[in-house]
């Protein structure tokens, strides 16, 4: 027996972790497998926490002279643990043998269809603190992390995103890929074209020759790029790893552990997992440093030739950054403008990369593929870069808007569109800031930064279109107004659950959310839609019926009147009315549904908190293992959040000034435009963040990013509307027209028997996104509003 010796050979250290990796995924269970599992590990031993996490369970150290045995341990992370629907039992609270089992102190009547926990692991308490806000209803939903480990500690896959393409390194299969060959039509003709039509320039003028042989070199590089790289003579040290070939060795039967040690010793190179072997090469002797700044072809270079590229490859890094997945054509390009082009001609090789030698180490520029599906995730300061990309828009729109008030030389159709376009940057950067500050402060400074924020995007549109229909006495801006309300609603109780449980389904088969959460969302819904529409409802039983035109047989009294167009207007027919009921009712609403939303904020963050039951361990081991920093700090969080929201308001009036053309148009109907850009465009955001959640096989965030939208706009955007209009008169009646009301009842009714069960799939999510598409056509065919 070998327990005397107090070290592992590599190869114990070897078998250990596989052994180690393989329990671990023995003891993951998915929520859906808990009930399926036997109760044979204590909840010590499933989430493999440590004595630096006491709220989690105590475990018992190894002594001192038994650590060397213990080398796979595992260091937890900060757990954030939730209900979701279903049947089984908690991760967390099953019990061990021999343990009795204790009722739940919410007592059976509350919990009696049983719910699983989901342990959910954050990294430090930061994200821990984001993810519990997401759980927290009346908290802006958001997926992405507010912290940043370093590059060292990221995997093999996101350090490959953010290479600076000087690294050589083994690859395995071909460089003949459909990225790089799109590349070749894309990029590579024509940048080789610029290089050759330059060569003979430079070589005409005598001095230049070596800079005319350079560009010959990088006419044929730039054609194909891959499995290629541009080397400094003389500065490169090739280091050549043979791979041998895959020998896997049998280990004999009846062998003791101390001829296994012996034969451990003795074993051949040639393993499972081949051994990199290095061939020494002799360092190369010092190079001289170059003078070519001193000569005359390099200021004949630097006048004739290199302009003229910088343009190119600035351009074709442009063309390239902009679609994110070609952004390693854009390094590329840029290297060369920053590197290459300004070295010593002749100091510049070309060098082919072998299939059985690879060189590792650093030279000039070195790249594998032109297109990497996985730049979705690149960020720039925790940036996403589609925000990034887009963050440009922003500047055109507001330099064309204001420089050219005219339409002189760009249309008005044009600017709405940027301007509407931008405003999906900069909701990105509002959730970013709104979810950086809730990370990072408690619940009271959270609450007051989503309850301000949080509606910040929509609030500056609608309040711009009000006071331009105020100020051009139209009654077109405001049913702009409630199409784009109505739209908002629509697109958040049918499409993003719809679209998020068919994307969601489609990988996950079955999803399971929490039924007793998605109730209290759809209670207030129908707390919203019966508050919101109740005047519409009020105006129509009591209101005046009006009629376009009425015809009748003459001469023939018992033949009825033969009206069109006959509808209750409360508007316009009498102003008493309006004065002395409707109003009156829809200010006591307006005080009604804050309330009620405020009653739901304490039921669920306060007296029922179990129904989302959050728990979040220590996050002192996620700083003492993850070295993670935040990106924005509460300050500069506050800051971008003060900017976008300026931005918002300059783009908001910018597409409200710009919408006339549109408005005038008889060919769109006025409440499509409003049901689908105006309301949909500004939570592109939040859509992207529900089909993450979804697609993460995280279902209930998903759904309740379209229930938290819908209730804000109904029991926040609304009630700040009419407060508006109570100070400064704009003309807004909270009275929809029918097809609002009825389009937003039945969608309620709909998405509520959805979510009646606790489960679903992609045929449920299909069923609401072609509801709401049968709903987006009726709209479309919908004649314009009267006021318009």
């Amino acid at each position: 027996m070998s327990h005397n010796k107090s070290s592992l050979t590599p190869g114990d250290v070897e078998n250990l972790r596989r052994r180690s990796a393989a329990d671990s995924s023995e003891r993951y269970v998915e929520p859906d497998q808990h009930h399926q599992l036997p109760r044979r590990q204590s909840q010590n031993e499933w989430l493999g926490v440590g004595p630096q996490h006491p709220e989690l369970g105590a475990v018992e150290s190894p002594p001192p002279e038994a650590s060397s045995h213990h080398i796979c341990h595992y260091t937890p992370k900060c757990f954030l643990t939730v209900h979701r629907g279903g049947h089984g039992t908690s991760a967390r609270s099953t019990p061990t043998r021999g343990a009795r089992s204790t009722p739940s102190r919410f007592g059976e009547e509350g919990w009696h269809e049983g719910t699983t926990k989901t342990t959910i692991r954050a990294e430090n308490e930061v994200e821990a603190h984001r993810e519990a806000n997401n759980y927290k209803f009346g908290f802006r939903k958001w997926k992405a992390h507010v912290t940043e480990r370093p590059i060292e500690d990221q995997s093999d896959l996101i350090k490959e995103l953010y290479s600076d393409l000087t690294v050589m390194k083994p690859r395995e299969g071909s460089v003949l890929t459909l990225g790089n060959i799109l590349y070749v039509f894309l990029f590579g003709w024509w940048i080789s074209l610029i290089y050759l039509l330059i060569c003979p320039v430079m070589c005409l003028t005598i001095f230049g020759v070596p800079y005319g042989k350079l560009c010959l070199k990088m006419a044929w590089y730039f054609i194909w790029p891959f499995g290629r790289s541009l080397e400094k003579v003389g500065d490169v040290v090739r280091r050549p790893i043979v791979r041998p070939p895959k020998i896997e060795v049998i280990p004999e039967e009846g062998v003791s552990e101390d001829s296994k040690d012996h034969t451990r010793d003795s074993a051949p190179l040639l393993m499972s997992s081949p051994l990199p072997v290095e061939i020494p090469v002799p360092e190369p002797a010092a190079t001289k440093t170059s003078h070519h700044w001193c000569r005359i072809s390099t200021y004949l270079w630097l006048l004739l030739g290199y302009p003229v590229l910088v343009v190119v490859h600035c351009l074709a890094c442009v063309l390239s950054w902009l679609p994110v997945f070609t952004i390693p054509v854009a390094k590329m390009n840029a290297r060369m403008i920053t590197k290459v082009l300004l070295m010593a001609p002749e100091d510049v090789q070309i060098h082919t990369l072998e299939k059985m030698y690879v060189c590792e180490g650093r030279v000039i520029l070195c790249c594998y593929q032109a297109f990497n599906v996985y730049y979705y995730k690149y960020t720039v300061q925790g940036i996403s870069i589609f925000a990034l990309n887009l963050l440009p828009l922003v500047v055109i729109t507001l330099v064309i808007g204001y420089a050219d008030h005219e339409h002189a030389y760009i249309s008005a159709e044009t600017k709405f569109a940027t301007a509407i376009t931008s405003i999906i940057p900069l909701s990105y950067f509002i959730g970013m800031g709104i979810a950086s500050i809730s990370a990072q402060s408690n619940f009271a400074v959270g609450a007051v930064v989503n309850a301000t924020f949080g509606s910040i995007t929509e609030m500056t549109f609608y309040i711009t279109a009000l006071l331009r229909g105020h100020k051009a006495a139209t009654k077109c801006y405001e049913e702009i107004v409630k199409a784009a309300l109505t739209g908002t609603l629509l697109g958040c109780i049918l499409f993003i659950p719809g679209i998020c449980m068919v994307i969601g389904g489609i990988k996950h088969r079955e999803q399971r959310f929490n039924s007793r959460s998605a109730g209290v969302s759809s209670a207030l819904l129908f707390i919203s839609i019966g508050g919101v529409f109740a005047p519409t409802l009020f105006s129509k039983i009591f209101g005046n019926l009006v009629c376009e035109s009425c015809t009748s047989t003459p001469g023939n009294g018992s033949v009825p009147f033969v009206c069109k167009d006959c509808h209750y207007d409360s508007s316009q027919t009498d102003q008493h009315f309006i004065l002395s009921q409707i109003e009156p009712l829809v200010y006591t609403i307006s005080v009604l549904l804050p309330a009620a939303y405020l009653i739901g904020l304490i039921f669920t963050l306060k007296t029922h908190s179990h129904i989302y039951d959050i728990h979040i361990s220590d996050g002192q081991g996620g700083h003492a293992h993850g070295h993670h920093h935040v990106v924005w700090s509460r300050w500069r969080a506050l800051g971008v959040l003060i900017v976008a929201t300026v931005l918002m308001a300059c783009c908001a009036d910018l597409s409200t000034e710009n919408i006339e053309p549109l408005l005038m148009d008889a060919s769109i109907s006025q409440y499509f435009i409003g049901v689908t850009l105006l309301a949909m465009v500004p939570e592109l955001p939040e859509i992207v963040n529900g089909v993450m959640f979804a697609v993460q096989n995280n279902i209930s965030l998903s759904l309740e990013v379209g229930s938290c939208i819908a209730v804000q706009v109904c029991m926040i955007q609304i009630p700040l509307l009419i407060l508006f209009n109570a100070f400064y008169d704009v003309g807004f009646v909270l009275v929809f027209s029918d097809i609002h009301l009825w389009s937003s009842i039945f969608s309620v009714i709909l998405v509520n028997y959805i979510f009646m069960d606790g489960k679903c799939d992609y045929f449920q999510g299909t069923a609401l996104v072609v509801v709401y598409l049968i709903l987006l056509a009726l709209y479309f065919f919908a004649p314009s509003p009267r006021s318009c």
